[in-house]
């Protein structure tokens, strides 16, 4: 069962399982702060869980997490919070936190859409040369739960292809792509943080080149 009608949930169609209780229906917007929002995500869980004792929990968190800038966030604080009652409450469940999703549609202020959109409308941004980012692409999500999520039982995984990309990177893809260039103001700020990666998601990614990673993303999604 899928809960949830933005991009993740969409993605999880192919793998829907009578099995399985996907959450994927919460606050999408990182810098939100209306408590209502939180509380709206956090009874909808409650319920969900409460109508299938039987299934096995997949939660959608967030890498930011480990960010140190963020730890006072509204958006950090409800994921951790959300994070502690299902690792206190539920008998089954995984825990994906996950990084800059990437794919077709979603939040346009998502790393990929932004920069699609400032690029394309010409319009001046600032670029913060110490920024990294961890992308994902959306359709990894759904296949790496189809892998061996079986396997994995009551663990929290970090889920993001994992090499830090700062943005000259990513920008100069999208540049390629849409066969435009940026236009943007450098400033030496940006924030970065470390994430260590589970075995399960270093071996889902083996074999794959930082640079292609970025370019297969960009020739999918812009």
């Amino acid at each position: 069962m899928i809960i949830g009608t933005g991009l993740i949930a969409n993605s999880l169609k192919n793998i829907d399982s009578e099995v399985m209780l996907y959450f994927a229906s919460g606050v999408s917007n990182s810098l939100e702060t209306r408590s209502s929002e939180f509380e709206r995500e956090f009874s909808l869980l409650k319920k969900s869980i409460a109508e299938n004792k039987d299934k096995k929990l997949v939660y959608f968190s967030t890498l930011s997490i480990h960010d140190q800038s963020k730890q006072n966030s509204h958006y950090v604080l409800h994921k951790k919070e959300i994070e502690n009652y299902i690792k206190n409450n539920l008998e089954s469940y995984l825990i994906l936190r996950i990084g800059n999703i990437v794919g077709n549609g979603g939040n346009p202020n998502t790393l990929f859409n932004f920069l699609r959109n400032q690029i394309t409308a010409d319009h001046e941004f600032t670029l913060h040369n110490k920024a990294r980012r961890l992308l994902i692409d959306i359709d990894d999500i759904s296949r790496f739960l189809a892998s061996d999520c079986s396997l994995l039982n009551n663990q929290t995984i970090n889920f993001a292809y994992p090499y830090y990309y700062n943005l000259k990177e990513i920008i100069n893809a999208l540049e390629n792509k849409i066969e435009k260039a940026a236009k943007y103001n450098e400033i030496d700020e940006g924030d970065f943080y470390k994430v260590d990666f589970d075995e399960k998601t270093e071996d889902f990614f083996t074999g794959i080149n930082p640079q292609e990673y970025l370019q297969v993303l960009a020739q999918k999604y812009i």
